[in-house]
């Protein structure tokens, strides 16, 4: 391997970028992606600090205050979650209420960023990174309603969408171009590890300082090789699953009925999958991960 290949996102973001000597990197990447700079006080507790490692590999996340005071959520999501809108909604609302003690008036509740960075197919659409934020406008005019607050005793006038969240997704395996702007070269990075020598993007030249792979110690290098394998099991059964499913079932399907049909036909190749990735030695956590399986169903398999 060359001396440029670059530590995973995903990896960095669990075991290198909590550190504050490399908040730089993490500053970079919001700075880019949110269009103003942004300078990281402190990170914040997590729900993936609270989650067991069979969950962290497949999801993790870091929670982070700026100088501004605002909570920014940085979350990478490796395969496929069900009701994963309803989710991020309920940790923007939940980032909210743990930072606003009880007897405080609401001039304290603080602006939330939630930017999801995802390695997996959500929905259809033709652009890689998407923006959502709350806005009133008025269904005659089109006016952005403006509402007062008071600040230190004066009256001011704020936009609802500068007090609510607001919601980045980034879809890591929709963006296939050459880079044109900074955005471009962070999504080439999450995507394939590479970043052009010369770069002067935020955060990017921090990583090809400290994120190289080649300056792990071995013990992390062992524990970083069985990541990635991990992943690309991960994606092989996955892809696996839905070719032999969408087949079984459409057989069976004819024979029985087509609804039937798909459902058998991927109840069983699901449970043939998960017999692969046992015999494999992968952990039983993530085989429930990617199958969707319980604990008791993998292990009396």
């Amino acid at each position: 391997m060359g001396d440029n290949l670059y530590i995973r996102f995903d990896w960095a973001i669990k075991h290198i970028l909590r550190d504050k000597a490399n908040f730089d990197i993490l500053e970079g990447l919001i700075s880019v992606l949110l269009g103003e700079e942004v300078k990281i006080e402190e990170l914040l507790e997590s729900e993936s600090n609270q989650e067991n490692d069979h969950d962290k590999f497949n999801r993790v996340d870091i929670k982070a205050k700026n100088s501004k005071g605002h909570i920014i959520i940085v979350e990478v999501q490796l395969t496929r979650q069900l009701y994963y809108l309803e989710r991020i909604l309920f940790g923007a609302c939940k980032a909210i209420t743990e930072h606003i003690n009880i007897g405080e008036k609401y001039d304290q509740v603080k602006k939330v960023y939630s930017i999801s960075i995802l390695y997996c197919d959500y929905g259809q659409g033709d652009d890689y990174v998407y923006h959502g934020q709350t806005i009133f406008k008025g269904i005659h005019t089109g006016n952005d309603l403006l509402v007062n607050t008071k600040e230190e005793g004066v009256i001011v006038p704020h936009l609802p969408r500068e007090v609510f969240p607001e919601y980045y997704l980034i879809r890591v395996n929709a963006y296939d171009k050459i880079p044109e702007n900074p955005l471009d070269e962070w999504l080439t990075y999450l995507k394939t590890g590479k970043i052009k020598e010369d770069t002067r993007t935020p955060g990017l030249q921090q990583v090809r300082e400290k994120l190289r792979v080649l300056s792990m110690t071995p013990k992390e290098r062992r524990a970083y090789d069985e990541h990635i394998d991990a992943i690309m099991v991960q994606n092989d059964v996955l892809d696996t699953a839905r070719d032999e499913g969408r087949a079984e079932g459409r057989a069976e399907g004819r024979a029985e009925g087509r609804a039937e049909g798909r459902a058998e036909g991927r109840a069983e190749t699901l449970i043939n999958v998960a017999i692969s990735m046992k015999q494999q030695g992968i952990e039983p956590g993530v085989i429930s991960s990617v199958t969707g399986l319980t604990l008791d169903e993998i292990m009396n398999l």
